[in-house]
């Protein structure tokens, strides 16, 4: 009996500390209120045919509010266009588990910015801001991503998310589809 408490104590210590700590590139707190948003995470990458295409979230909470930040960027010689976010954008998550998660872009339209690098690629940019449902917090907690749907102004686009893979951009392990089973407690 005593081992297997000892046992019990041991697998629960190990879990508490095998948890993945909350890494913030922000945390303010000021007169304003407060803002804490978490590292950005590589969701998805695309190189094909000379165009490369890349998807980071991070997780923010402005003053106990989470949201979702995505940044897209696309890298291409030739013409890239530009897919706007507005009042009426979405993001579905689709988890392993069969549930579908929808996220509702923030009231504020967004086409991203077009900058050209000096190797003559044309780089555009632009970020989202998602908000959560009040209820599907505990899905996503609980059950892998499979899949994302980005609804743009005019445009829908589906991303099939790997289980891991190594960046061809920075040569880092990245694992997509426990984002936020893994993170999501940094904004809570």
């Amino acid at each position: 009996m005593k081992q297997l408490i000892t046992l019990t104590f041991f697998l629960l210590t190990f879990n508490l500390f095998a948890q993945k700590d909350c890494e913030y590139s922000v945390n303010v707190t000021d007169s304003l209120g407060t803002y804490k948003s978490t590292k950005e995470i590589m969701i998805s990458e695309k190189n094909f045919a000379g165009t490369a295409s890349y998807i980071f979230f991070s997780l923010a909470q402005t003053d106990g509010l989470p949201t979702l930040n995505v940044q897209m960027i696309k890298k291409s010689k030739d013409f890239t266009k530009a897919n706007c976010f507005d009042k009426n954008s979405k993001l579905y998550i689709q988890l392993s588990n069969g549930k579908i998660v929808t996220l509702i872009h923030i009231d504020q339209e967004s086409c991203g910015t077009l900058i050209r690098d000096d190797k003559g690629f044309d780089n555009r940019v632009n970020t989202g801001i998602f908000m959560f449902m009040k209820d599907n917090f505990e899905d996503l907690k609980k059950s892998p991503i499979s899949m994302i749907r980005i609804k743009y102004l005019t445009d829908t686009e589906d991303y099939v998310l790997k289980r891991e893979f190594t960046s061809e951009l920075d040569n880092k392990v990245y694992r997509p589809d426990n984002y936020f089973i893994e993170n999501i407690k940094c904004v809570e």
